[in-house]
């Protein structure tokens, strides 16, 4: 086990400083974050495990922060790189994930490379309509003869038109001239605004968070904030339930129900969840919810985008393989002439820990100073942090790392969907939490309650300074 903290090489610390800095902490917090473990990598061009780490150990350390503990928060590097590929490592009832459709792959255009995500029925749908592919046997090739006699930005339009998804693949240098490259470079890596000077919505007993996010990024902070003893309820629509592999991944430790936000009756009950709600986090698209009045004073709101809130793409649908295609990360993990990927959906799972712990650290800021709060993060930011601002560490002391052993970071549950095995948390500190209280049930049968009853008198809740 090697354990390191103040002799740490500075360019492993670098950053967590940095991350840290970005979310306004204490500088003296972080001699409380130790890193070690077991020898893990995420192989990449790009410092991958860095980001990794980073976001992990801010995570923690906001949360210890947050509980009035000492720490420290240990950083393994093994837990990272399991944690970061928890899809992958995946089992329910034995059976392996599927974590991408037949249709979401790269295309040969005319002129360069295409990605496309469908795993989402709706998404599938829009992709083979704007290409004019019939739903069967034979999509496959009938969608790749098609791109191939497209260009990709050509292709890209038309699949956005139409309600679909897919990325032409551009070089660092094309997405650095885009204009939705040049205002993702122009805005920090997260921003949180206190709105007003409301008092804040803290009730006695647990936290509750109104999750209504998607896929990963988002499920990874809401999951990360269940596991630190927040009552997350995730609401989605009733008929584009999650993907059910997605939501035995990120749904540990939530209970999930499903509202139609359209229907009278389902709106009034959303509306009552709101109003008791400490946090709110969303991942859908800037302005898509706007219609549904979602402003509450002493709210805290954390929104999740894919490629920023200004900007020409602002209101685009977004996926992190995607945000990798359109930002030049693909080229460099691979080349224009045959793109790459990073080893991990890292972009994803390192917004969810950066955006849990942005939400702990302005949870903690306005315990002292009140306010309704808004955090932003987008998976475009993270990239961009990714490829601009992370310098790579040298590899930490100890033996050479090779593919890291999962197993000493996997665990089972039994549950409602069976038999599971995940990935545990990368998030650990001392007289923290090992795992989530609760497995997942199933998808959107839970009742739209919070779980626990208003103000009891019960003292803090567990997270939050006694």
């Amino acid at each position: 086990m090697r354990v390191m903290n103040n002799d740490t090489p500075p360019a492993v610390r670098s950053g967590t400083e940095a991350l840290w800095a970005a979310l306004g902490g204490a500088p003296a917090l972080l001699d409380r974050v130790t890193y070690g473990g077991a020898p893990g990598r995420l192989p990449a061009r790009l410092p991958v495990m860095d980001l990794a780490r980073a976001t992990v150990a801010v995570a923690g350390l906001a949360a210890v922060e947050r509980a009035g503990l000492p720490g420290p928060v240990r950083v393994d590097d093994g837990a990272v790189a399991t944690a970061f590929v928890s899809e992958r490592h995946l089992r329910v009832d034995g059976r392996a994930p599927v974590n991408f459709a037949p249709l979401s792959r790269f295309w040969r255009a005319a002129d360069g490379w295409v990605r496309t995500h469908a795993n989402y029925p709706h998404h599938e749908a829009a992709l083979r309509e704007a290409l004019g592919v019939p739903e069967g046997p034979g999509a496959a090739e009938a969608v790749a003869a098609a791109i191939g006699g497209r260009t990709a930005v050509d292709v890209e339009t038309a699949v956005y038109a139409a309600g679909g998804l897919a990325v032409a693949l551009r070089t660092p240098a094309e997405w650095a001239a885009h204009p939705q490259g040049r205002e993702v470079a122009a805005r920090p890596l997260l921003t949180r605004e206190r709105l007003d000077g409301a008092a804040p919505r803290r009730r006695t007993g647990r936290l509750r968070v109104l999750d209504l996010t998607r896929v990963i990024a988002g499920p990874v902070a809401t999951r990360t904030l269940a596991l630190l003893g927040a009552d997350v309820l995730r609401i989605d629509p009733p008929g584009n339930p999650e993907l059910p592999d997605q939501h035995a991944d990120t749904d540990v430790g939530k209970r999930t129900a499903a509202l139609d936000l359209d229907r009278r009756a389902d709106r009034r009950t959303f509306d009552e969840l709101l109003d008791a709600a400490d946090v709110l986090v969303t991942g859908y698209r800037p302005g898509a919810l706007d219609r549904f009045g979602l402003h509450r004073p002493g709210l805290v709101t954390a929104r999740l985008s894919a490629w920023g809130d200004r900007g020409p793409w602002a209101e685009r649908r977004g996926f992190d393989s995607l945000v990798q295609v359109a930002t030049g990360i693909a080229v460099v993990e691979g080349s224009a002439e045959e793109p790459g990927v990073l080893p991990a959906q890292a972009l994803d799972h390192g917004t969810g820990y950066l955006l849990a712990a942005a939400v702990l650290r302005t949870l903690t800021e306005q315990d002292r100073d009140g306010g309704t709060r808004l955090v932003r993060v987008a998976l475009a930011r993270t990239g961009h942090w990714l490829t601009h601002g992370l310098p790579r560490s040298p590899a930490l002391p100890g033996p050479a790392a090779g593919p890291v052993d999962p197993e000493p970071y996997l665990t089972e549950s039994e549950g409602p969907l069976g038999r599971l095995r995940y990935a545990r948390s990368p998030v650990t500190y001392e007289d923290g939490p090992v795992d989530w209280a609760r497995p997942p049930g199933v998808a959107g049968t839970d009742a739209p309650v919070w779980s626990e009853p208003g103000p009891s008198g019960d003292g803090p809740a567990p997270g939050a300074r006694g």
